[in-house]
């Protein structure tokens, strides 16, 4: 595998379960193992799934000018988000192009936790914090284990007295099994979900609690790309998977506006001054592409690079495909031109018949991850 520089904690324990630990984010992640990738993905949307998702980058900002740094740099007006809340947002370039995403974690007046992916979101947060008053900490001892899943709450409240009252997008400092967590109402699956964010040291306890204790409720270990089969229905993007880093315009440097990727409801209404504001805006109306959903009539899931055809034209490109167990659908998330990103529009991929269709497949409303009780 290629040579990571950050240590997978849980590493015996997924490769126990099969996995050869592929990197990711410079972490040994299990991709795979070797049960089905459609067992997890019905585990997640019927029960609960158990997945460790520390190859997210987790950053600390503490001081006076960590909220002005956020502020710049990301879509979101920082000020409105309070201790104990948190928001998607994005990072863009100075030419309003997409560069990395993360969720922005207030935890105190003046401290921040950032969680983000594999993008350029730690290099433009280290620049802007250089010669700044604050204090940026890049915490590799805190591992993200993602329960997620109808189950989860019921599990969880087993353990932990108020998660049944935690709102989505908000965050709770707490013990499980006796450890010092934080527990926040996300999640990359577009179920109910929750992320523990633990000490290296108490990870392999609650790891193992959490699937020994869970296991009469269903609750399984689920692989890294099982996320593939989740966020295709849900419409969750993964950086470059999706974007044009891996599938390039001709002639044109890699970048995507947010109104091309449909993440421009990550700017906080009115907002100006942040990072490639000025350019954001003079985009609109100027996509090249829309991330749009695509309905194959197959049993069979097309594969991520199939072009889109409609007259024969090549009018886009598949980025993630998938077929549900659950539904006998197969479906995809793809890069689809402007005039033919229309619900119903008639396609053909690898010679199948298919039909553009928007976002999200599941639970379009997004009522699951935002239940109450």
């Amino acid at each position: 595998m290629t040579r990571s520089w950050r240590h997978a904690v849980l590493a015996s324990r997924h490769r126990a379960l099969g996995s050869k630990l592929e990197d990711w984010n410079g972490m040994p992640t299990a991709w795979s193992y070797a049960s089905d990738l459609q067992g997890d993905h019905v585990a997640i949307r019927t029960k609960a799934g158990l997945m460790d998702v520390s190859g997210l980058k987790k950053v600390h900002l503490h001081g006076p000018h960590a909220s002005g740094i956020l502020d710049y740099l990301t879509t979101r007006d920082v000020a409105k988000i309070t201790p104990g809340k948190s928001a998607y947002a994005c990072f863009l370039n100075e030419g309003g192009k997409f560069i990395d995403d993360g969720i922005l974690y207030r935890t105190g007046p003046n401290s921040w936790f950032v969680v983000h992916g594999s993008g350029a979101g730690h290099q433009a947060l280290t620049s802007a914090a250089y010669g700044r008053n604050v204090a940026m900490l890049f915490d590799d001892d805190l591992l993200d284990l993602s329960l997620q899943g109808p189950l989860a709450v019921d599990y969880l409240a087993k353990h932990v007295q108020g998660i049944r009252e935690l709102k989505y997008f908000h965050h709770m400092g707490t013990t499980l099994f006796g450890k010092p967590v934080t527990i926040s109402r996300t999640g990359y699956t577009g179920e109910r979900g929750y992320e523990i964010f633990c000490k290296a040291e108490d990870a392999t306890l609650i790891w193992d609690t959490i699937l020994d204790e869970g296991k009469e409720m269903g609750i399984i270990p689920c692989a890294f790309t099982a996320l593939d089969l989740l966020r295709t229905e849900s419409y969750l993007l993964f950086y470059p998977y999706d974007n044009s880093e891996m599938y390039p315009f001709e002639n044109e440097s890699p970048g995507d506006t947010l109104w091309e990727l449909g993440l421009d409801f990550t700017v906080s209404p009115g907002k100006i001054g942040f990072r490639g504001a000025e350019e954001h805006y003079r985009l609109k109306g100027k996509e090249r592409f829309k991330i749009f959903g695509v309905l194959l009539e197959a049993s069979e899931a097309a594969a991520p690079g199939d072009k889109l055809l409609a007259d024969g034209k090549e009018v886009g490109v598949i980025t993630c495909p998938m077929v549900s167990t659950l539904t006998g659908k197969s479906m995809a998330i793809a890069r689809v031109d402007v005039s033919h990103a229309v619900h119903g529009t008639p396609l053909t991929v690898a010679g199948v018949p298919a039909i553009a269709h928007s976002l999200p497949f599941d639970d379009p409303k997004k009522l699951k991850r935002t239940a109450v009780g």
